[in-house]
């Protein structure tokens, strides 16, 4: 169980301190920085102000009224006050602050505006507001500096005033992570406190053990430290007394330290200077409330195994801290209040759904998790001012919020208090044909009465008998009843009012009523209908439906039961999407000829605008020139002429012949290969046809290599003797042209050396392809020599 007096009840040390001051124009402020419950909101944020001070505070402004929760403008705009006269800064201050009434750095901004102004009533003013609602270790860091300046100026006998205002502040948010420093400071001040008497030297190191023993088992920065001056501190009053209680504490300590370091891993993923404004959909937003929701989940495990008291307050400080960041989040809000309420705190978890409200007034979902808060605990009547509230609320009302206050009076007072409420919801201007369906099923499901259940139909069916879902519901309700005759009379006067482009729906479930009631005649009569209701004219569907192939699935299907594979079911919804884009583009396409057509009507062309000459226009084609030819001319393979197949397979034979380079390539080849290259055809593509090919080598018949004499072996040694002086001849060739190649390249600069390193490519893939031609050709004349000499 959690102690309510101790989370939302702190009593403030010194009330004058923080007392409100008596003008009313700071206390007119902070009234209108609350929202309003009606959530109406003025035409401009800064019209209660004078003229801004400069260029950059009206940019600031103007960006601001076209989007309140600009954080950069606000920025801005802060900053601008800073440096602004107190007078012209309190209006856009208290403007910051209303608009973030949870960001600690803009209440310290305000706070000390007025310290530096030396107006000490309004500081106290502001830390009330702000210090009970807003977390901030720096904010609260502000308000002790302020407590000392101001207890300094009275003399020694307010040092104990200064000393209730720092156990108020440790206490609060002495369990911030980031709370070493404070804890130092406190320390270091009690050390320093003047003492006059053994009781009063007694009572400090009774303060000292307790701020130490606090410290040291939170699991906060430079916990370790704090461990080492109190371990110093026991041994300086008696090494006995500080043996025993080192040896308690320590292990408590050691776990918290544990702790620290794990709850550090949480802490180091949440950006703490980020702004409390409303969901963005942004993935830092995302991220940020994500980290948070892991931090709560880890603390509230108690990690510690705190007591169920200092669990409590653990959490509810984790979660006033999320608030500082997440002040228009409902989920947060929720999630505390209820967990207070599950932990026996409903009290605290009431005060949470009011701050909830008063945060997010037009968060329609906080209302109805209040209002059953409240019913579930037994608050009737606290629950109906809640309902009360939301239907008279002029942005949000709406049916549900009547049908949630119909259902709930029902629940409380009875059926026939819930039919008034009923009787005068619907005379609302935000009423719609959902009231009349939730009140008719509530009768007739709760009271048992079907007559005053259909009458409601009825009479909800004279004012919307144009809405589908409407007529839909109706006949959900007659079927309910065994009532065919009057389905398929509703269903008729229908579909005699609704327009064919809104009533595929009627149709639809008139077409299910006569499969599940009627007979077949009756169900293809009611199908032939709709299909002619459906279609214009012209033939063409005047709304979007189903195909006669899934209609017929529709009507044989039961639950999740289906007449067709899953494929089937596939392949009809794969048809219906591209059937619908289709739609889509030919509508575009209407619309962007009808917009043509009226800009032709509404205005001509200039006569002085300048048109391309089309006529002049060719395809883009490209051939190979410059370095290019080049390449194919080292190749051999430009322009060739007497082997079409050779020049179609290298994807040449567009440019001018070259009749030097191709009897160069003809002379380097054996005449069994020139003939079979001469008969290849033109190929189309990077792939020959093999079957032809092979065709091609089987019908050429390769001589066998015979010398002069008829001797092989004289054949082959002058193959092998012609092989070598070729390949001497081609590797000075080879030389020649790297040197031509280099003067080129040194000639046209350096832009052309990719286009040499592409030549020596090609080159040796030319001379790779030559020499495995001459070493096939000598190794079958060494055969046939080897042959002839065995």
């Amino acid at each position: 169980m959690i102690n309510d007096g101790k989370l939302f009840k702190a009593q403030i040390p010194e009330r004058s301190l923080l007392a409100a001051p008596a003008d009313g124009a700071a206390a007119a402020a902070a009234d209108s920085s609350s929202p309003s419950p009606s959530g109406s909101s003025r035409r401009s944020l800064f019209s209660h102000l004078g003229p801004p001070a400069s260029d950059k505070e009206r940019a600031a402004r103007e960006r601001i009224d076209a989007q309140k929760y600009d954080v950069e403008a606000w920025e801005i705009l802060a900053d601008e006050a800073q440096s602004r006269p107190i007078a012209h800064a309190t209006g856009i201050f208290e403007l910051l602050v209303s608009t973030f009434p949870t960001a600690g750095k803009f209440w310290k901004m305000y706070a000390e505006a007025m310290i530096k102004a030396s107006n000490d009533d309004a500081v106290r003013h502001i830390f009330s507001r702000c210090l009970l609602s807003c977390f901030h270790l720096e904010l609260w860091k502000c308000y002790i500096k302020f407590i000392r300046r101001v207890n300094e100026q009275k003399g020694p006998e307010s040092k104990e005033e200064t000393r209730k205002a720092f156990e108020f502040t440790v206490g609060h948010v002495g369990m911030d992570i980031s709370a070493g420093p404070l804890w130092f400071e406190y320390i270091t001040f009690l050390k320093t406190m003047p003492i006059s008497s053994p009781q009063e030297e007694a009572q400090r190191m009774l303060l000292l053990r307790k701020a130490y023993q606090q410290a040291v088992l939170s699991p906060i920065h430079h916990i370790e430290q704090l461990w080492k001056e109190y371990e110093s501190f026991e041994n300086t009053i008696s090494r006995a007394l500080a043996k025993g209680l080192v040896a308690d504490f320590q292990p408590k300590h050691f776990n918290a330290r544990a702790v620290y370091r794990e709850r550090k891993k949480f802490w180091d993923q949440i950006d703490q200077s980020l702004l409390p404004v409303p969901f963005a959909g942004s993935f830092k937003e995302e991220q940020q409330n994500s980290s948070w929701k892991q931090l709560l989940a880890f603390e509230k495990n108690n990690p510690q195994r705190l007591e169920p008291a200092l669990l409590a307050r653990r959490v509810v400080f984790t979660y006033e801290q999320c608030l500082m960041y997440f002040y228009h989040y409902p989920d947060i809000w929720y999630d505390y209040a209820m967990w207070l309420a599950q932990n026996g705190s409903n009290d605290n978890a009431a005060v949470v759904f009011g701050r909830a409200l008063i945060a997010l007034p037009d968060a329609t979902i906080i209302y109805y998790a209040y209002a059953e808060f409240e019913e579930a605990r037994g608050s009737i009547k606290d629950a109906k001012k809640i309902y009360e509230t939301l239907v008279s609320h002029e942005k949000i009302a709406n049916s549900l919020a009547h049908i949630q206050l119909m259902r709930f009076v029902r629940r409380t007072e009875g059926i026939e208090a819930a039919r008034k409420v009923f009787s005068e919801a619907r005379k609302s201007p935000s009423c719609t044909y959902h009231l009349y369906v939730a009140c008719a099923v509530m009768v007739f499901c709760v009271d048992k009465d079907p007559k005053v259940a259909r009458d409601i139909f009825e009479l909800g069916l004279k004012k919307y008998i144009h809405e589908p879902s409407y007529v839909t519901e109706y006949a959900d309700f007659l079927c309910r009843l065994n009532d065919d005759r009057n389905v398929r009379a509703l269903f008729e006067r229908a579909l005699n009012v609704l327009p064919a482009e809104e009533s595929v729906e009627v149709w639809n479930r008139f077409l299910a009523f006569e499969q599940m009631y009627g007979d077949i005649p009756s169900m293809l009569k009611v199908a032939q209908r709709r299909k002619e209701a459906l279609t214009g004219d012209d033939g063409v569907a005047v709304a979007s439906s189903e195909s006669s192939m899934q209609q017929l699935i529709s009507r044989y299907r039961f639950l999740d039961l289906w007449p067709c594979s899953s494929q089937d079911l596939d392949h009809l919804a794969q048809q219906q999407i591209m059937l619908q884009k289709l739609e889509e583009k030919q509508l575009a396409i209407g619309n962007v000829q009808g917009a043509k057509k009226s800009q032709n009507s509404a205005a001509t062309p200039p006569k002085n605008l300048i048109r391309p000459d089309v006529s002049q226009m060719t395809p883009y084609d490209p051939k190979p020139a410059g370095n290019d030819a080049l390449v194919l001319s080292g190749l051999g393979l430009q322009g060739s002429t007497a082997m079409p197949g050779l020049a179609s397979r290298a994807g040449l034979g567009r440019g001018p012949a070259d009749d030097s380079s191709m009897e160069e390539l003809l002379r380097l080849l054996p005449p069994a290969v020139k003939t079979f290259l001469s008969q290849l055809p033109p190929v189309d593509g990077p792939i020959p046809d093999v079957d032809l090919v092979i065709s091609i080598l089987l019908e050429n018949e390769v001589p066998n290599p015979t010398g002069p004499n008829g001797s092989t072996k004289s054949a082959a040694a002058t193959s092998g003797r012609a092989g070598r002086h070729a390949k001497r001849k081609d590797l000075e060739a080879q030389e020649e042209d790297d040197a031509a190649l280099q003067s080129q390249a040194a000639q046209s600069g350096p832009k052309d050396v990719f286009r040499m390193r592409q030549l020596q490519r090609s080159r040796a893939v030319s001379n790779a392809s030559a020499k495995r031609l001459q070493q096939s050709s000598t190794s079958s004349g060494l055969s046939a020599e080897k042959s002839v000499s065995n």
